[in-house]
């Protein structure tokens, strides 16, 4: 099937043309007059001068956590008060009650939006839900998870229970459990939830793929090994390449591995797993590794103490010698690697193990690379662009983190953070995503924010010199994440040869109001030129 598409406004990632012929899935053609309808073409499709550009790419969330999301309770959208939170949460288990054994799950909370007290909910909160039925909910950044009494019983923890590396226990002032665990230690709770089937896993992957193409999104970068750490990673897998034989994947992805261990991370390498083993639909990625939490949870790592809770500075979730040796065989075996950095002491030590193993066995081609890279120092921003570090940046965060950044670091170490355009200047590459379902990978909203540097709700400018412009935006989701994944020659631009993945809008973001980019639709996605989104009327 040989299909022109014409009279467009066609953003090619190098320019604007105005019509393109798809042919055996990829582009054939990109043009202008010399496109015209006639006998050559099989189907003719006439775009009215709608917006045009490459499918988007969010080069770093976690797919299978955001299927899980879609299914629990959405606290996202009910995060006024702790009161409204626990009100929706009786509400969702009325209407979705609960077989023995099944656990009401929710995420999304953030405490600093509550009317009556920014704190983390207790477990005696979550007891006001249900004393029957084992509750945990999660906050919005994936850093720290709350638990009722029945999931900790279920749990088998206690007051005796051992505090973890890397990680927290929520504790009242006599040593008892308040329900609240924080980065690794939330694994202690978690490894109680029953487990997902393959089947279901793939039922899963398949719902949070048509979610993504609803945004206009059809390439992942997405980190799923963590989200249940009793499921081999070979599972999660084989579920993509099943679902890639079957057909039934609307979303290439690029498996960003995470691994804590070092002992599983030799037997995935042992195996002879490498970055860049696959094909167009799923392809093994880099070495994730989570260096410390969040900023939102303050268990991002500084080098300072928070300005708002002077007791902490957060803290690292490896020592240096571990996250030096995982980092290490990485970089021996030719893998990639892409290391969660919040806080600018994590990232002191993630720019450390990489050019230590850089030294050993070189591997700057590899395209490591920093994700998140929010609070840094200038010495730091220095040390990426001469290491050649790729950066995965979230533009979407500032909608939350402008209304703390400077409460949460000081304004000294403000000024230098999220400063991804300075590190474009200094020709680092910078790709974009949404960490989802850290947030909701509404694309149109994170390139809002990159262009005005403001929370949605017009919060800011902060840092405004940082904005990008809209190309600059566009390209940090569709071809940056394409160099990322090191396929910048076969997707992320409207060229000739190219994988015929794109997006048509409903306005031109260019000549929209910075401020209202947000509103903007997406109206159909393609993969391999196949519809795989259409909006309907309403």
């Amino acid at each position: 099937m040989r299909t022109l598409y014409t009279n467009a406004t066609v953003y090619t990632g190098n320019g604007f043309e105005s019509s393109f012929v798809v042919e055996d899935c990829r582009f054939a053609q990109v043009g202008k007059s010399n496109l015209v309808p006639g006998t050559d073409y099989d189907r003719c499709v006439d775009l009215k001068g709608q917006f045009v550009c490459a499918g988007f790419n969010d080069s770093h969330m976690h797919l299978l956590s955001f299927a899980n999301a879609l299914q629990t309770a959405r606290l996202n959208e009910h995060t006024s008060s702790l009161k409204e939170l626990i009100h929706y949460g009786r509400e969702f288990l009325q209407k979705n009650p609960k077989r023995p054994g099944e656990w009401l799950l929710g995420r999304g909370f953030h405490q600093d939006y509550f009317e009556d007290g920014c704190r983390i909910p207790e477990k005696e909160d979550l007891d006001q839900i249900s004393t029957e039925v084992p509750v945990l909910f999660t906050r919005a950044c994936g850093h720290c998870c709350v638990a009722n009494s029945k999931a900790l019983l279920l749990a088998n923890l206690s007051k005796d229970t051992e505090e973890v590396a890397g990680g927290r226990i929520g504790r009242n002032a006599d040593g008892e459990l308040n329900g609240q665990f924080f980065d690794n230690a939330m694994e202690l709770i978690q490894s109680a939830i029953p487990l997902p089937a393959k089947e279901e896993i793939k039922k899963m992957i398949v719902s949070a793929c048509k979610e993504l193409n609803r945004y206009g999104i059809t390439s992942s970068q997405t980190d799923d090994y963590c989200v249940y750490r009793m499921i081999p990673y070979e599972v999660i897998n084989e579920a993509y390449r099943e679902l890639k034989e079957e057909g039934r994947l609307s979303v290439r992805v690029y498996e960003q591995c995470n691994f804590s261990e070092i002992e599983e991370f030799q037997r995935f390498l042992d195996q002879g797993n490498r970055t860049g083993d696959g094909d167009d639909f799923f392809r093994i990625g880099p070495l994730k590794m989570l260096g410390d939490g969040s900023l939102g949870s303050r268990t991002a790592f500084l080098s300072v103490p928070y300005d708002d809770e002077p007791s902490t500075r957060g803290f690292a979730l490896y020592s240096d010698e571990k996250m030096n040796r995982m980092v290490e065989m990485a970089i021996q075996k030719r893998m990639q690697v892409a290391v969660h950095a919040i806080g600018d002491a994590c990232l002191d030590q993630v720019l450390n193990a990489i050019e230590k193993a850089q030294k050993l066995y070189g591997g700057e081609e590899r395209r490591h690379g920093i994700v998140h890279c929010q609070i840094s120092r200038y010495d730091q921003l220095d040390r990426i662009a001469k290491m050649h570090l790729h950066v995965y940046a979230q533009s979407i965060f500032l909608d939350y983190d402008n209304h703390i950044v400077e409460t949460r670091v000081g304004r000294e170490l403000a000024k230098s953070s999220y400063r991804w355009k300075t590190l474009m200047k200094h020709r680092v590459h910078v790709s974009n995503g949404s960490d989802a379902p850290v947030e909701i990978p509404d694309v149109m909203k994170g390139i809002q924010c990159a262009v005005t540097r403001c929370s949605l709700d017009g919060c800011g400018p902060y840092l405004k010199e940082e904005a990008f412009s809209v190309e600059e935006a566009l390209r940090s989701f569709t071809c940056e994440g394409a160099y990322a994944s090191f396929e910048e020659h076969e997707k992320g631009r409207i060229e000739t040869g190219y994988l015929a993945d794109f997006v048509i809008l409903s306005a031109n973001p260019f000549e929209t109001d910075p401020l209202k980019i947000h509103t903007i639709e997406v109206l159909r996605t393609f993969l391999n030129g196949k519809e795989v989104y259409f909006r309907e009327e309403s």
